[in-house]
């Protein structure tokens, strides 16, 4: 299944290359899909390019207009913000509503929080209410501007070649990240969406109402733990938070046609009954 998962992503990537966008030294990776309908910005967490998201964009970009992206190897959370207001507001997607995903998940909030002139709704998933958390937490621990990339690497990869084995359900998951780790997400990039975490500000007052913020959790997210997601929920206080039960931190790879229908609520693509 796994190989099928890795193909099946190749071959979106091929029919939806990235297109890079500058801001300064910062060099983004874009994917745009859809001509129409509401608009949506994905935004990965560290383990992922745009298309991490493959199948939810297939499943929506003939009723959406959807923005994907790629961190680059320079800034950090505010700058990032900043730069996806800027291709928000160039590519007409106002009224946007952003979703994030872990790493995602904070410069999500940060975005919606910082331009909510052009963002009208926020999906936190599978992410933090604050980034200090962290800072004790291998490999945040670290001194993440001189470690080697191999330090760094192996704290992934040991971690995921434990689910690679024969009955595993997260298997197929595992084989797609570790990909990522080994080359897919350059050193540089991956490097800086580590250090951005570490460094990230405390985030501001969302100033959304309420019917407009989600948020989305996993049972045996092993990342994201009870309490964080207490927090979360108590500081974002959602009109709904979304439980994909055990889909592990990447329930859009593990449970994609749940997290379609999320997003199909969420956007108003679907009529909900009760």
């Amino acid at each position: 299944m796994s190989s099928s998962l890795i193909a099946s992503r190749d071959r979106f990537s091929q029919s939806h290359p990235e297109e890079l966008r500058k801001f300064g030294e910062r060099e983004w990776g874009c994917i745009r899909a859809g001509s129409a309908g509401p608009s949506l910005v994905l935004l990965p967490g560290t383990l992922g390019r745009a298309d991490i998201f493959w199948q939810q964009i297939e499943a929506l970009e003939h009723e959406a207009r959807i923005l994907a992206l790629s961190y680059p190897a320079a800034g950090g959370i505010s700058d990032w913000s900043d730069d996806i207001a800027a291709m928000v507001r160039k590519d007409n997607l106002q009224d946007a509503t952003i979703l994030g995903s872990s790493l995602g998940g904070y410069v999500a909030q940060e975005t919606s929080a910082s331009h909510p002139d052009l963002i009208s709704a926020l999906v936190a998933a599978n992410t933090l209410p604050d980034a200090s958390i962290v800072s004790n937490i291998p490999p945040y621990a670290l001194d993440l501007e001189t470690v080697e990339i191999e330090v760094l690497a192996n704290g992934f990869l040991n971690g995921l070649r434990t689910w690679m084995t024969d009955g595993h359900p997260y298997c197929y998951l595992a084989e797609l990240l570790v990909a990522e780790v080994e080359g897919r997400i350059p050193e540089k990039q991956l490097r800086n969406r580590l250090i951005a975490l570490k460094e990230a500000p405390k985030l501001p007052r969302q100033t959304l109402t309420a019917d407009s913020i989600y948020t989305v959790e996993s049972d045996d997210d092993h990342l994201i733990p009870p309490p964080v997601r207490s927090a979360l929920r108590d500081a974002l206080k959602p009109a709904k938070a979304f439980n994909m039960g055990d889909a592990s931190h990447f329930p859009y790879v593990t449970k994609p046609d749940m997290y379609i229908a999320m997003l199909r609520e969420v956007l108003g693509l679907t009529k909900v009954d009760g």
